[in-house]
């Protein structure tokens, strides 16, 4: 049975159709991707599955509880790492973790060993006692996903998790993915729009054009769709994402994406 499952789910602002009737199937333990240009509704989708945004049509359900109708219990089972800053920067690492054991009711007696593996696991455990405004782009990214993870959930959502970071802090973040996803089985659901990420990663995705799938499956079969042997994930992209016109998002799109690329460069 899937651990996240979509059915017609769809989001109008006004007369904007931004998600449209969507259907898509998350398997427990896997990494799924969800690409799209800037403006196709990767976000919107995230915000839905997330019980931050209501559908206005469709439903969902994540962990086995239905989005609308089980909010609070969706919430129960999920972590969350958006693309603006979730981390307090005149605070310590620590500190910022033990607000959010506290968040999640993470129990007393447990917070301390909760807080320790979680720097731990994220390459923080010599970072933890230091201020967060101290940190690099790539330890902010690593601490909020330690922050989403202290309360063990099932699936993680990432909201775009590497945008503006360098090679080498990129690199870093997919380690600590891949780790959590096979020592703990967690569900990674990312949104991105970089296909070296989605080749590199997931197991499975789906590409969003103007609010719709385009088409979903592994990198591999994808790619091998193109009949090519050369092909790459970017010319699947092209194939399904539409022209050149549609891929750069609105104003409002480009200057979200180059604040959280200045936030943490």
């Amino acid at each position: 049975m899937p651990v996240l499952e979509t059915r017609d789910l769809t989001r109008r602002f006004g007369d904007l159709v931004a998600v449209n009737a969507i259907n898509l199937q998350v398997e427990a333990g896997r990494i799924f991707g969800l690409l799209g240009s800037n403006g196709a509704g990767k976000t919107t989708v995230i915000k839905m599955l997330t019980t931050l945004l209501p559908p206005s049509a469709g439903t969902a359900t994540v962990g086995g509880f239905d989005i609308r109708r089980q909010a609070a219990r969706v919430r129960r089972v999920i972590g969350y790492v958006p693309q603006m800053l979730s981390a307090d920067g005149n605070l310590t690492g620590y500190e910022n973790l033990l607000i959010f054991a506290k968040l999640y009711d993470v129990p007393r007696r447990d917070r301390a060993a909760r807080i320790d593996d979680a720097l731990q696991l994220m390459g923080l455990e010599d970072a933890g006692g230091r201020l967060v405004r101290e940190y690099s782009g790539g330890m902010i990214r690593r601490l909020e996903i330690a922050q989403s993870m202290l309360h063990r959930p099932r699936i993680l959502f990432l909201d775009e998790p590497t945008v503006g970071l360098d090679p080498i802090a990129r690199n870093s973040v997919w380690e600590r993915l891949r780790q959590l996803q096979a020592e703990f089985g967690t569900t990674v659901f990312l949104t991105t729009h970089a296909m070296e990420e989605a080749d590199t990663l997931c197991h499975e995705i789906a590409i969003l054009h103007r609010g719709a799938v385009a088409v979903t499956g592994s990198p591999a079969a994808l790619k091998a769709s193109l009949g090519r042997e050369d092909a790459t994930l970017d010319d699947v992209f092209v194939q399904y994402a539409g022209t050149l016109q549609d891929s750069g998002g609105t104003y409002h799109d480009v200057s979200r994406t180059r604040r959280t690329a200045q936030r943490v460069g």
